[in-house]
């Protein structure tokens, strides 16, 4: 998405100023009423875009902010770019925090696996927020989240998402010892390494 919208939110199309005089055919009225139908038409193939509406509101970014602020910027990062060198191994073969600003891998996992990520922690390095967070609060930390998410990558975890739901995957109530074994291999939309 271009321009000064926010993430997740469509720009308003412009409408046309009111005509208050006839052309030269003698058709004043005709010419808005072309321009009011363009522009309903417009706005409707906007939504008929795979991706134009997010599942989110803003209600729900703004409360995730506030959780995401006081729970998950010490080591995701305050504007979710995660640690320096997220990618890179330590001795024990964990990594650090990665971004969850849809510069990362964040959006190869549904909202499912996500949201399971949050309540049960992941591996020795992510705690558990289970006790701290309400379900409501998990769902509006991972809207915050994909706010961030630029239209191409929101676009791609939603397929993802699709897939990952439709498979029926079952994550249980247990932490998962980490989210991919090894670096993930596929691409970005953009085509650089996630």
């Amino acid at each position: 998405m271009t321009g000064s919208a926010a993430p997740g939110k469509r720009r308003a199309v412009p409408s046309a100023p009111p005509v208050h005089h006839r052309d030269r055919m003698g058709r004043g009225a005709v010419w808005p009423a072309v321009v009011l139908a363009l522009t309903a038409g417009l706005a409707g193939c906007a939504q008929d875009e795979p991706g134009a509406e997010r599942w989110y509101d803003e209600g729900q970014v703004v409360r995730g902010e506030a959780l995401y602020q006081q729970y998950c910027a010490q080591c995701h990062g305050v504007a979710g770019d995660g640690a320096e060198n997220w990618r890179q191994r330590d001795a024990s073969g964990r990594t650090g925090p990665p971004p969850l600003n849809g510069t990362g891998h964040t959006w190869h996992h549904g909202k499912d696996e996500l949201r399971h990520f949050i309540r049960h922690g992941l591996g020795p390095g992510m705690p558990p927020w289970r006790a701290v967070l309400s379900d409501d609060e998990v769902t509006a930390v991972i809207a915050y989240l994909q706010h961030w998410w630029p239209e191409e990558i929101y676009q791609a975890w939603q397929r993802y998402d699709a897939r990952f739901r439709e498979a029926g995957v079952d994550l249980g109530e247990e932490p998962v010892p980490q989210a991919h074994p090894q670096p993930p291999s596929s691409e970005t939309p953009g085509g650089s390494p996630p």
